[in-house]
């Protein structure tokens, strides 16, 4: 292919290339990238691509992206830790029966909520304490960008709190702990109420739990009352992004678990599918082969006639000898002319001898006398 025709650029084809790369740039965007808020594939500043992006860039694990419950059977719970980020939809049946049973064998399980019921909902399935409360928690002195940002400053000295001084929050809440361990709790200036709620003398200003852990059965039970803390305007904020590191920090596996809340985007979810389905992965593979077979091929017969293309005239194939400016398209007296520039040093009789010659080409049959 040429991009130059008649010595001038092809303008028409190289804008043809170009609107063909970008819708097909477009498309893989929109495939690979989803608009969900807490979404683990969602770059946008209400997005968890950070948090994903983390998790998958260190060596010592393993993440994976679950859209079906059933998959917690394919790891082993005690080295795993799944994150639960405000579901949409509550689990139920044998959903959260198998959530159960991945506690039971000592799985880790993550839940972070702050004004949803299918996250408290989960907990009482799993047969945790903990509770989010699901009023608004605000400090008036220690905030980020304004009192329903508050900074949790009361951290206590626990493994899983290795490195962590604060916790920034934006619109969380507190966590009712029941008999759980207290991780990470607010300022002794915090309050519970409505976002529109001014403070007055009858809030009562103390330190509240937002990050709570809990023995159930075999396994552990994280509860966090801010699921922003995962999204990528926040997550690196102090100290987010430690705290979240050091839930998984001992285990050899992360789920990120989407079963019951939108953004996967069509690329990963058809990934996942593939994954699941070793028959899907043999017909993809087997097609994949015969692609590049085919490719192969067609790469291989342009090479071999542009090698033909350049060999001397009388070693080209007979078809390839006709071809060309003074081929059969062309009239007798068209031929005498551009033989004419061709050869100026050739007589007519010359001229008419080859003309001759041209319209009565031997045939491959016949044998040089």
């Amino acid at each position: 292919m040429s991009w130059l025709g008649n010595g001038r650029i092809d303008w028409p084809r190289i804008l043809l290339l170009a609107l063909t790369v970008t819708v097909l740039v477009t498309l893989g965007t929109v495939a690979a990238t989803s608009s969900t808020a807490f979404g683990p594939y969602n770059p946008s500043w209400d997005g968890s691509s950070d948090f994903r992006q983390d998790a998958e860039d260190d060596p010592t694990v393993e993440s994976h992206l679950l859209s079906d419950t059933a998959r917690y059977d394919e790891l082993p719970a005690n080295e795993t830790v799944a994150f639960i980020i405000a579901p949409d939809e509550p689990y139920e049946g044998e959903d959260a029966e198998r959530i159960r049973e991945f506690v039971d064998e000592g799985g880790t399980l993550v839940v972070l909520e702050n004004f949803g019921d299918p996250g408290n909902e989960l907990l009482a399935d799993v047969g945790a304490e903990a509770r989010v409360d699901g009023q608004l928690v605000r400090d008036e002195r220690h905030h980020f960008r304004g009192p329903t940002m508050p900074v949790a400053t009361s951290v206590e000295n626990y493994t899983l709190t290795s490195g962590v001084d604060q916790l920034t929050l934006n619109y969380g809440t507190a966590v009712e702990p029941g008999n759980a361990t207290v991780l990470v709790a607010t300022s002794d200036f915090a309050y519970l109420g409505p976002e529109d709620d001014e403070l007055d003398e009858q809030d009562e200003l103390q330190s509240y739990p937002v990050a709570t852990v809990e023995n159930v059965s075999e396994g552990k039970v994280v509860v966090v009352g801010d699921p922003s803390i995962t999204i990528n305007a926040m997550y690196s904020e102090p100290d987010n992004a430690a705290f979240v590191r050091g839930l998984y920090a001992d285990a050899d596996h992360v789920i990120f678990d989407r079963s019951h809340g939108s953004g996967v985007p069509p690329l990963a979810a058809a990934m996942l599918v593939i994954r699941g389905s070793p028959l899907l992965q043999l017909l993809v593979g087997t097609i994949g082969i015969g692609f590049v077979a085919v490719l192969s091929q067609i790469r291989v017969k342009s090479a071999l006639e542009a090698l033909q293309s350049r060999l001397p005239a009388r070693f080209q194939p007979a078809g390839n000898r006709n071809d060309g400016t003074i081929g059969p398209g062309l009239s007798d007296s068209e031929r005498a002319e551009f033989l004419r520039r061709q050869h100026p040093d050739w007589d007519e009789e010359q001229i008419q001898h080859m003309i001759t010659a041209l319209n009565h080409p031997r045939s491959e049959d016949e044998t040089d006398e």
